[in-house]
């Protein structure tokens, strides 16, 4: 790998935004007015700034993803980056996959500005103290050369050490470091010869290493093959902002929708669903699966190249369906108890979505109707049971296309067809031992633990209703220290420990059931519960509930929920 140096002067005054732009797989600015100084600090001190990575992409090939300009004039109240225009540019054009941020430090500290807020709005240009004498400090987190943002070049009063305060972009004006030196000489004649050395021996070395040094050393990627380029900014960006895949397709529909802004229009709709119950995080990367699924013919893999203008074309033609099944589907299975934890595979969605396409039922999630009611919880333990069943765990692109081509089978969309897809998937709704006694090994508040305990409450109205994961004996009786007070002996405070976190000993209560229970004394709370509570709970049938009979407490229970699940139906 061979990388092309060039000067800093160079690229910011005969690339950026001339040839070089960003792509939208990039994040927005984020650097703060101190990371910019460092940067310059480092620059000026000798320390490495790092590599660049340059996508070339060919004349031909220019139009074909939207660009965006580097910021010049920073203002934390906007921003947003300006999208480009380079329909006019005749030649190669690049983008840059690694050192946005500082190649918009640089391009700030030497030709725009930083508005911020700090008691006040004030807009501040970069200046370098040439009094200050380059000592290097202990602290490396310390500036060697005094850097700062100001609004303009006046000295600071409260500051009793010597200040001239350099505009570090008029360095840009001078070819010649000489030139550089005369022109401030006039105003440092009032201070003394030393004073001078250090403010010309400043305007020499920052000269220098803007104009003359080749510091910036990027490596050009010119390939076209965009899966290349997507891997390319992976690897390039490990260490950085999580990077989603769809960012670079997002750049590609961005440039090929005919009528909506597609980043706009994804982002907001991806943010929306996150604001779902108690909030998801989905990821761009799903919708965008999502639109690919839910769009008659086109094909599923999640390839740059599915994501061609005739593709894109049709996903904007459906996006308003595509938005509504994807958010009916959030919506239904957010009321039956669904969340970012235990929603274990989120791609298992989608064939709940592609349904929703297909039924004539537009009103199905709000619906009260039986049999509509009915329906619902067929999803619900239809989605649970697969979960548990790790039926997305692999090879999730064939699963999802035969899951749609049974879909498509179909010919009734009054009912789910579970059965159907089922034994698409190779699953069968029953438990076998095996899985009975991992599923009953299961911990509090771990992926599977709600889900398993979701099918012991078939009779449940689970829309709209909280519920939450509740220890039956109070998990603050399980520490060693309260076992050994009641005089138990190593082995029992071992058993007592191997079930308390368990499915075992875990309901679910709703918000003003947990709440009322608090860390009462089970045989206490139980004693004030309705006739139904037992069965509704599986609560098993012993002599007494107090805590000495907790492991019979739990023997018992276990045969109750090991038949429960046995006999688990959709």
């Amino acid at each position: 790998m061979s990388y092309i140096p060039k000067t800093i002067s160079e690229v910011i005054t005969e690339y950026l935004n001339r040839m070089t732009f960003l792509p939208a797989i990039q994040r927005e600015y984020v650097w703060t007015p101190y990371a910019i100084e460092k940067l310059f600090d480092s620059i000026l001190g000798d320390f490495p700034i790092s590599t660049f990575l340059f996508w070339k992409i060919r004349e031909e090939n220019k139009n074909e993803w939207t660009a965006y300009e580097f910021i010049r004039e920073y203002d934390t109240e906007f921003p947003h980056n300006k999208e480009a225009t380079v329909t006019g540019i005749n030649q190669d054009v690049y983008l840059v996959l690694d050192g946005q941020q500082r190649l918009t430090s640089l391009l700030i500290g030497l030709k725009g500005s930083y508005r911020f807020f700090y008691y006040r709005w004030q807009k501040t240009k970069l200046y370098l103290n040439i009094l200050k004498e380059p000592i290097k400090p202990d602290n490396p987190e310390e500036f060697t050369y005094q850097f700062q943002f100001r609004e303009n070049d006046q000295p600071n009063p409260k500051d009793p050490n010597p200040q001239f305060w350099y505009l570090v972009g008029d360095i840009l004006n001078y070819v010649d470091a000489e030139d550089a030196k005369k022109a401030v000489k006039g105003k440092l004649a009032e201070y003394s010869e030393v004073q001078r050395d250090t403010a010309n021996t400043h305007i020499g070395r920052l000269h220098s290493r803007i104009h003359t040094l080749r510091l910036l050393n990027y490596y050009e990627e010119k390939s076209q093959d965009y899966d290349k380029v997507v891997e390319a900014f992976i690897r390039a960006n490990t260490g950085g902002v999580k990077l989603e895949y769809s960012d670079i397709l997002l750049s590609t529909a961005t440039a090929k929708w005919k009528n909506l802004n597609a980043r706009e229009e994804i982002h907001s709709f991806t943010d929306s669903i996150n604001t779902t119950g108690n909030g998801y995080s989905f990821e761009k990367d799903f919708v965008l699966k999502g639109s690919l699924y839910l769009t008659e013919g086109l094909p599923i893999q999640y390839k740059v190249k599915n994501f061609n203008k005739t593709n894109l074309e049709k996903i904007e033609d459906n996006w308003e369906a595509i938005k509504a099944n994807i958010e009916s589907t959030v919506k239904l299975v957010s009321k039956f108890g669904f969340n970012d934890k235990n929603l274990v595979a989120k791609i298992a969605l989608l064939p709940i979505a592609y349904y929703m396409s297909k039924t004539p039922n537009k009103n199905f999630v709000s619906s009260t109707n039986k049999d509509d009611v009915r329906n619902q919880i067929i999803i619900q333990k239809w989605l649970t049971i697969s979960l548990l069943k790790n039926a997305f765990g692999s090879s999730s692109d064939t699963t999802l296309k035969n899951l749609q081509d049974t879909l498509n089978e179909q010919t009734d969309f009054s009912i789910f067809p579970y059965e159907a897809l089922n034994k698409r998937l190779g699953i069968d709704t029953l438990f076998s031992e095996v899985e009975i006694e991992n599923l009953l090994s299961t911990n509090y508040s771990t992926k599977y633990s709600y889900l398993i305990l979701s099918l012991l409450y078939p009779n449940r109205d689970w829309k709209d209703n909280k519920y939450h994961e509740d220890h039956i004996f109070p998990k603050s009786e399980f520490s060693v220290a309260r076992l050994r007070r009641r005089g138990y002996d190593e082995d029992t405070i071992a058993e007592y420990w191997k079930y308390y976190n368990s499915i075992l000993n875990l309901q679910l209560l709703t918000d003003s059931e947990n709440l009322e229970k608090n860390s009462k004394d089970f045989e206490e709370w139980f004693s004030s519960r309705d006739n139904n509570f037992k069965d509704r709970h599986k609560i098993p049938t012993i002599t007494s509930y107090n805590f000495d009979n907790f492991l019979k407490f739990v023997s018992e229970r276990r045969k109750l929920l090991e038949q429960k699940l046995k006999s688990i139906e959709i």
